[in-house]
């Protein structure tokens, strides 16, 4: 049986990131994946990044791999309201609010890192469950092997361990139609979000064209995904208004949107990060930033204890520091689903006042901007 100090299970941008920030600690990693080695560099998504993420990338070594366009600015309003707020890069004394890279660059730049840094990927290896003992944890493979680590760390999926608590779950009873437009002008580098009855729809900009993601009813992104190109680019530029007009859009794919999370992301010998520990509604692009703020902190929880990974006061005090920003950021982004996804008068109005009013109060948008850069520790 092959015995390591750490597995961590998902190669993808969370697992690899959680191995280069321990890639100085002394530990015997390994990563291992559902997938062929070097799978995640096809990944066709887009990320919207925050500034804390570029912090942390910067730290790990792959940001100047990276091919990033700057958020210098966030235009957010409601369809069929009033009210809306302009949040400026500027105001902050920061070079963007956030950035867009493809997923698949992100992912190449951590395996080339991986690569130099000689952290071994076992690829072609899918986990079919976990085993905590006293002083370790089997890691099941579905071709029979079995693996022995003192902690493992699930970065994807849904792996579950011995003593799993109840996950937490809502279907928001919504699709994102994802694609990637190219706008008739600039996009001046700067980010929009339309709040809709349907859904959210966010615009992006993605190198010299805009990356979109648009919420819609199971039915209607049925409907959107028969419609030919030319058809779509119409419901999408009627959709969106005449902020920014498109002259061409590409091919579309669909996922549902749900919120999953585990209220405790660590068990016995075991921590759970990236979409095994919660998988978030886009609204606000927090995903991939919340995920990256958990792994730095469990690298640096590690760094601090030394000795062995998996003790539980070690992560014990993982959770225990994880817990304002991961319940924060959650709440933070189902609260918008939620009370932005309905056409009440009331709370159509409600809602343009208060985006009216973030517009006209600097602490209030101050707020929402470094929630939006930083997580939920950046305030006050």
């Amino acid at each position: 049986m092959d015995r390591h100090d750490l597995v961590i299970v998902g190669a993808g941008p969370v697992g690899m990131a959680l191995a280069l920030a321990l890639k100085d600690a002394g530990l015997d990693i390994l990563l291992v994946d559902a997938r062929a080695r070097g799978a995640a560099r096809h990944d066709p998504r887009v990320l919207a990044l925050a500034h804390g993420t570029r912090l942390t990338l910067e730290r790990l070594g792959v940001w100047t791999q990276l091919r990033a366009t700057p958020i210098e600015t966030i235009h957010v309003s409601q369809q069929g309201g009033f009210g809306r707020s302009l949040l400026r890069a500027t105001d902050y004394d920061q070079p963007a609010l956030g950035y867009v890279v493809a997923a698949g660059d992100l992912a190449a730049a951590l395996d080339d890192a991986l690569l130099a840094a000689r952290i071994p990927v076992r690829g072609d290896a899918s986990v079919s469950g976990l085993a905590a003992g006293a002083d370790d944890v089997l890691v099941s493979l579905a071709d029979g092997h079995t693996l022995s680590a003192r902690l493992a760390a699930c970065a994807e999926g849904a792996i579950q361990g011995d003593e799993d608590d109840t996950l937490v779950e809502r279907d928001y009873g919504q699709h994102a139609v994802i694609s990637v437009a190219t706008p008739a002008g600039s996009h001046g580098h700067r980010a929009w979000e339309r709040f809709t009855p349907q859904g959210p729809l966010a615009v992006l900009p993605c190198g010299h064209d805009c990356a979109i993601v648009h919420t819609a009813a199971p039915d209607a992104a049925d409907a959107l995904m028969t419609l030919d190109d030319a058809a779509y680019l119409a419901h999408l530029q009627a959709h969106f208004g005449q902020r920014l007009r498109f002259a061409a859009v590409g091919p579309r794919a669909r996922y549902p949107l749900r919120l999953r999370y585990r209220p405790n992301p660590v068990g016995h010998r075991t921590v759970w990060l990236g979409n095994a520990a919660q998988t978030l509604h886009p609204v606000a692009g927090q995903g991939y930033n919340l995920a990256l703020r958990d792994v730095w902190a469990c690298a640096q929880v590690l760094l601090r204890s030394g000795g062995d990974p998996g003790a539980p006061e070690t992560l014990a005090t993982y959770a225990r520091e994880r817990r304002l920003d991961r319940a924060g950021t959650i709440r933070f982004t189902d609260t918008l689903v939620r009370l932005f996804s309905t056409d009440l008068a009331p709370l159509r109005h409600a809602r343009g006042a208060g985006l009216f009013a973030l517009d006209l109060l600097p602490p209030a948008r101050h707020f929402v901007a470094k929630r939006m850069m930083f997580g939920a520790r950046a305030w006050p």
